[in-house]
């Protein structure tokens, strides 16, 4: 009888463990900014008030629509990366299904953490993070914001939008490349981001070798 109590005790705690919801996209790598190697990034651009950008992955391609309206700090910071091939060779490193794709870290960590250690400045969240839409991961620290990104997989407005996420650009072909990403590792990467910052992409392809990536990304429109 007590075995009996004891294995539907066991039960309850893993369906428990499985209806917590997914943390939020934090961008632990950049939490305590590491200091910034001796190169210094270029200065800011000025983005287009819209423009396409074109994921060519291992799985298909991807089209990004980005409205500076939405979050103009956040654009011009996307536009430039794009425009400086940051993106080329980046892995999603956090495929969570029903919640979010998390990528952008570099593969190479001194390029990591250059812009690692330049934050954004903070913007009012003035589109909610619906599916397919696209949002820069932070820390709780603020000003925290500055590559990674991550695509929301479902309405996740109720609970990122109040904790000012700020969505800047939209899935506008693709979300079915996006929902066939590798998810196996699911939100294992997440944990090991000084991992990934300290060592890019050899660490990922040693011990993630499976994560679908960004062949190359590029302004199209």
């Amino acid at each position: 009888m007590n075995r009996i109590r004891v294995a539907t005790l066991a039960l309850f705690v893993l369906i428990a463990s499985c209806d917590r919801p997914a943390p939020p996209p934090a961008d632990t790598a950049t939490a305590t900014p590491p200091a910034p190697p001796a190169a210094t990034i270029p200065a800011p651009v000025t983005a287009p008030a819209t423009f396409r950008v074109r994921l060519e992955t291992s799985r298909g391609p991807i089209v990004i629509e980005a409205h500076r309206d939405w979050s103009p700090n956040g654009v011009d910071r996307f536009f430039q990366l794009v425009e400086l091939g940051y993106y080329n060779d980046v892995r999603f490193f956090r495929v969570v299904p029903g919640f979010v794709v998390q990528f952008g870290m570099h593969g190479v960590p001194a390029t990591n953490a250059l812009w690692a250690a330049n934050g954004l400045t903070d913007e009012p969240v003035k589109q909610p993070n619906r599916r397919g839409t696209v949002t820069y991961a932070k820390s709780t620290m603020p000003n925290s914001r500055t590559t990674q990104l991550f695509i929301n997989l479902q309405d996740n407005s109720s609970m990122l939008d109040a904790q000012g996420f700020a969505p800047f650009g939209e899935v506008v072909e693709g979300m079915s490349v996006i929902d066939a990403l590798f998810s196996g590792y699911a939100d294992e990467p997440r944990g090991r981001q000084t991992e990934i910052a300290a060592e890019g992409n050899g660490y990922l392809n040693r011990t993630f070798p499976k994560l679908d990536f960004i062949r190359t990304a590029r302004v199209v429109k």
